[in-house]
């Protein structure tokens, strides 16, 4: 798992709408970057939805807000558009960044283990180094704590 202080690996990826985004885009802007497993589930629905209730206050105070997840282009479009989520939905499918972020990992569920994605998410500063990061978050309470952190 990457932490704070290690320089956050670029990415570049779509999003819903099919735009590469990179995160050297954001060079002087604080970006919250959250790794769900899957779209259309019921805590990635419940933590995108509490990100949707907060993104105008990050909004108005300049900080990035950009999900990813191994889902296509096609599930965020349509996961964006059920959800009204107004941010960019990141598609990893190569697993690209979710490799380079360490949060490709073996899950245990219901007595089955089997690799996938750690909810997990990080906060990088204006000169892209990971400032803070939160590992195997909990949906109901992840913005909450980004914007406690934050102090917003």
């Amino acid at each position: 798992m990457l932490k704070a202080g290690d320089i956050a690996p670029e990415i570049q990826l779509p999003d819903q709408d099919a735009k590469i985004t990179r995160l050297s885009d954001f060079k002087g802007k604080k970006v919250v970057l959250y790794f769900y497993p899957r779209d259309n589930t019921s805590g990635c629905t419940r933590q995108a939805a509490s990100f949707r209730e907060i993104y105008e206050i990050l909004l108005n105070h300049g900080v990035v807000l950009l999900g990813v997840s191994k889902d296509s282009v096609a599930s965020h479009q349509k996961f964006a558009a059920k959800n009204s989520l107004p941010f960019p939905l990141l598609a990893d499918q190569n697993l690209d960044a979710i490799k380079a972020y360490d949060v490709w990992q073996e899950k245990k569920m219901y007595g089955k283990t089997a690799m996938g994605v750690v909810r997990t998410t990080y906060i990088i500063d204006e000169n892209g180094v990971i400032e803070k990061v939160y590992e195997k978050v909990k949906p109901d309470r992840n913005a909450a704590e980004v914007l406690a952190y934050l102090n917003l």
